[in-house]
C-alpha cells in the first residue's frame, strides 16, 4: 500500500535531501565547552538551529527544548511514535583521504564526510519519510515525531533533559545502527578497581605499568618499566610470550629502568575477540621474569589470575554465561595503572539479557576480594530487550523485507543506542547489513540508494504504524 508513491516521491526528491544533508555535515558540531544557552557548545546549537530550520520550513511544527533537543511533529494527533536521532558527531581525527571531514562529497555513489552515517544523513532521511507522507496526503491518525539529539556522542545527556519533562511515545525507533531491527542491547558493568599494598625496593622490581587509553577499547599497546633484570632475560622471555600469546615486546632504556612496550591489536570492548590485548599479555609477561617476591607482585599475579591473556568472556571472574537471545557475554580488561604501592584498574563487561546484579555483578566483587583488589561498582547496566514477537517489531520487519527483498531479523548489539533505557524502543536503519560506513573513523560515507531506501521504508513504516 503506497509503495509507488513513496518510492516516486523519494526518487524525486532525492538531490534535495543529499543537499540537506550536506548543510547540515558542514556543521562541526563535535561537543564543545558550554556557553550560556549552549549546552553541548556552539557547533550542537548550530546543528539544531539548522536542523529545526529545516523541519519548519517543510511545514512541521517544532519545539525547542533548551538547545538539548529538538523536535518536529507530522501532526497534533495522540503520540504515537517516536523517531529518535541525533546531530551532534565524533571528533573529525586524522587521516581522512576522500575529502575534509566537514567538506561532504558525492563520489561513486557514496556521500562522504563526518556524521553523514552517523547520524545526520539518516536523521534527514527521517524528516524526509516524515514529508513524504505529509506531502503525499498518505493517511495517518496519530502523531509521529522526530527527536532530534545533540549530545548522544558524549553521555545522552540530552535526552535525559528531555525525558524528564516529556513521555516517551508507545513506540520508538533510533535510526542510529543497522537493519534489519536491532531490539536487543547487552547490559553493562564499567568496572573500576583499586589495590593497595606495602611498598618493596627488592631487587628486580617492576617500577611502573601504564596502560589503556578508554574503557572501552581494547589496548592495542601496553608498557611497563622494570629495574634489576638483565636484557638478555628480557629477550628469551619476549620470545615465550610472544609465542604464547601473539603480543610482541620492544625494550628501551628510560630514566626510570628498562621500558617495555608490548604491542598487540586493539579492538572495541564489546567485541574484545577480534582484538589481541596487550594489557593482559604484558601482566603474564611480568609474571615470567624473575622478579623479587613482594605484595605488588602478588598484586599483578592477581589479576593474571582473574584477568588471564585470551579470556574475553569473564570465565576466570566466574561470570561466563549466554543465551539463545542476546549470545555470551564479553569482557575487556582495558586500563590499569601500576605504582609503588596502588593499582588502578578498569574493565568493559557486556552481559546478555539473562545477566543482572545477583549473577554478575556480585560474582565479580566477591572474586577480586578474595585477591586484596577492591570493586568500586555498586550497580550495572541492565540489558534491554523488546519483544521480537510484538506488533511493533514485526512491521518494521516486514516494511524493511517489502523495500529490500532480503529476509528480516531480530538483532543483539553489545553496543548501546539512544533507546537503551526506552521501554518499546528498538533500533532500526539506516545501515544495509554488511556495509561498513566506518562510523567515527576516518572517510565515514553513505552509500545514497541506501539512504534512499531508509527514507522509503521510514514513511512506509510511520504509516503502517500510524494510520
Amino acid at each position: 500500500m503506497y509503495k509507488k508513491e513513496i518510492e516516486a516521491y523519494m526518487e524525486a526528491h532525492k538531490q534535495e535531501m543529499i543537499d540537506d544533508i550536506c548543510t547540515l555535515c558542514r556543521i562541526n558540531s563535535e561537543k564543545m565547552p558550554y556557553s550560556e544557552g549552549k549546552p553541548f557548545g556552539e557547533g550542537a546549537f548550530a546543528a539544531l538551529q539548522m536542523a529545526l530550520s529545516m523541519a519548519e520550513r517543510y511545514g512541521f511544527s517544532i519545539t525547542n527544548y533548551d538547545n538539548y533537543v529538538g523536535t518536529a511533529d507530522l501532526n497534533d494527533g495522540e503520540r504515537q511514535l517516536d523517531i529518535l536521532a541525533h546531530l551532534d558527531v565524533v571528533p573529525a581525527g586524522e587521516g581522512w583521504t576522500v575529502t575534509e571531514p566537514f567538506e561532504p562529497v558525492v563520489k561513486d555513489g557514496k556521500l562522504y564526510g563526518r556524521g553523514t552515517a552517523d547520524d545526520k544523513g539518516p536523521a534527514v532521511a527521517a524528516l524526509y519519510a516524515m514529508r513524504a507522507v505529509k506531502e503525499l496526503g498518505l493517511p495517518v491518525k496519530k502523531n509521529v515525531r522526530l527527536i532530534l539529539g545533540t549530545d548522544e556522542e558524549c553521555g545522552s545527556g540530552d535526552i535525559e533533559e528531555y525525558y524528564e519533562v516529556e513521555k516517551e511515545a508507545p513506540m520508538t525507533f533510533s535510526p542510529d545502527a543497522e537493519f534489519p531491527v536491532i531490539n536487543t542491547e547487552k547490559g553493562r558493568l564499567d568496572g573500576h578497581f583499586t589495590a593497595s599494598f606495602a611498598s618493596s625496593e627488592a631487587l628486580p622490581r617492576l617500577v611502573k605499568l601504564e596502560a589503556g587509553i578508554k574503557i572501552n577499547v581494547v589496548p592495542g599497546k601496553a608498557w611497563a618499566a622494570v629495574e634489576g633484570v638483565d636484557v638478555e632475560t628480557l629477550v628469551e622471555t619476549a620470545k615465550e610470550v610472544e609465542k604464547d600469546t601473539g603480543i610482541s615486546f620492544s625494550f628501551e632504556e628510560t630514566e626510570e629502568g628498562m621500558g617495555i612496550t608490548a604491542q598487540g591489536a586493539g579492538a572495541h570492548a564489546s567485541t574484545p575477540q577480534e582484538g589481541k590485548n596487550a594489557l593482559t599479555g604484558l601482566l603474564l609477561y611480568l609474571t615470567r621474569l624473575p622478579l623479587a617476591d613482594c605484595p605488588q607482585m602478588d598484586a599483578v599475579r592477581s589479576l593474571v589470575k582473574l584477568f588471564p591473556h585470551g579470556d574475553t568472556k569473564g570465565r576466570a571472574v566466574g561470570i561466563n554465561m549466554e543465551d539463545e537471545i542476546s549470545g555470551e557475554l564479553t569482557l575487556a580488561f582495558s586500563m590499569l595503572t601500576i605504582g609503588a604501592d596502588s593499582l588502578d584498574g578498569m574493565f568493559d563487561s557486556r552481559c546478555p539479557i539473562c545477566a543482572n546484579e545477583d549473577n554478575m555483578l556480585k560474582v565479580v566483587k566477591a572474586a577480586m576480594a578474595k585477591e586484596g583488589i577492591t570493586l568500586h561498582n555498586d550497580s550495572m547496566r541492565p540489558p534491554h530487550h523488546v519483544d521480537g514477537d510484538s506488533h511493533f517489531v514485526r512491521t518494521l520487519l516486514k516494511v524493511y523485507e517489502e523495500y529490500t527483498g532480503q529476509k528480516g531479523s531480530c538483532q543483539y548489539t553489545g553496543g548501546g543506542t539512544y533507546v537503551h533505557d526506552l521501554k518499546n524502543g528498538v533500533a532500526f536503519g539506516a545501515s544495509m547489513p554488511g556495509t561498513d560506513n566506518r562510523m567515527h573513523g576516518a572517510d565515514e560515507f553513505v552509500v545514497v540508494e541506501d539512504l534512499v531506501t531508509s527514507a522509503k521504508i521510514f514513511a512506509q513504516a510511520i504509516v503502517e504504524l500510524c494510520g
